[in-house]
């Protein structure tokens, strides 16, 4: 299962999203889990897009993380984000551009 903090959040998850590209890619080299998703259904590579992390989306994606994964997947959320730089990198194809693209989940409602 592996070491996570609430919701669901892997040491990955947080170095990717915090933009510690060197970091991500010590976890990666060490086993680290790229397509594991947290509770909110989000995955290391759609938090590095949604950030703006592209040496960290190199890194995760070099590593076969994969960018159609997770709620948004990392295409969708660089679409969402208009992250188009992004958008090679992802691999995304003219469907991708095409697919609609969900509504961010939001947080649960504070002590619920």
């Amino acid at each position: 299962m592996g070491l996570t903090i609430d919701p669901g959040n892997t040491l990955l998850m947080l170095a990717a999203y915090s933009g510690h590209a060197d970091l991500t890619q010590s976890l990666v080299s060490r086993g680290a889990d790229v397509d594991r998703v947290n509770d909110r259904g989000q995955t290391p590579l759609a938090g590095a897009v949604f950030k703006g992390h592209n040496e960290v989306v190199r890194v995760l994606r070099s590593a076969g993380a994969n960018s159609r994964l997770g709620v948004p997947t990392a295409i969708q959320a660089a679409r969402m984000f208009n992250r188009r730089e992004m958008l090679d990198t992802l691999g995304a194809s003219e469907g991708d551009m095409e697919e609609a693209v969900p509504l961010p989940i939001p947080p649960p409602p504070t002590g619920a």
